[in-house]
């Protein structure tokens, strides 16, 4: 069994100052929440990656995000584009405004359906599926406790 190849991508975690959480709505092969985020391009740093695609999907001006420091990654074999691959995801921590959000200013919308600010308890009451699992611990975590010292490793 050969490994597929590698393709690394950067995420946000987007709070506002309301403590909630800001998810994208897909749907590829199932209905899903996940955060804002996609691979990198050549040459660019995974801090880069995030803030292109805070801008090409969601509008966002990259002068209005505070983007932390990483808070988490995950690796998940899946396929992108009909191709098999292992994604590797760097989540970085990102604070926005609601107003912030302008979707009619997407370069690159991708397969978003909706976005939505979500907040702590949204997130512990819902039946639908949201991406990374584990989400809902990792922001809990960091509100009560601060950024970890290593990034967290999300199953």
């Amino acid at each position: 069994m050969t490994t597929p190849p590698v393709r690394e991508a950067a995420r946000v975690i987007a709070l506002d100052d309301a403590q909630r959480v800001l998810l994208l709505h897909y749907y590829e092969g199932g209905s899903y929440w996940a955060t804002p985020g996609g691979s990198l391009e050549a040459g660019e740093d995974h801090a880069s990656a995030a803030l292109r695609e805070l801008s090409e999907e969601l509008g966002v001006d990259e002068k209005n995000v505070e983007l932390g420091t990483q808070l988490a990654q995950r690796s998940q074999d899946h396929a992108v584009g009909g191709r098999e691959v292992r994604q590797v995801e760097r989540y970085f921590l990102a604070h926005l405004a609601p107003a912030d959000v302008d979707p009619a200013r997407a370069t690159q919308p991708d397969n978003i359906r909706a976005h939505r600010w979500w907040t702590l308890q949204e997130l512990r009451d819902t039946s639908e599926t949201v991406y990374p699992l584990g989400l809902l611990d990792l922001i809990t975590e960091v509100l009560a406790k601060g950024v970890p010292e290593r990034p967290i490793v999300l199953g």
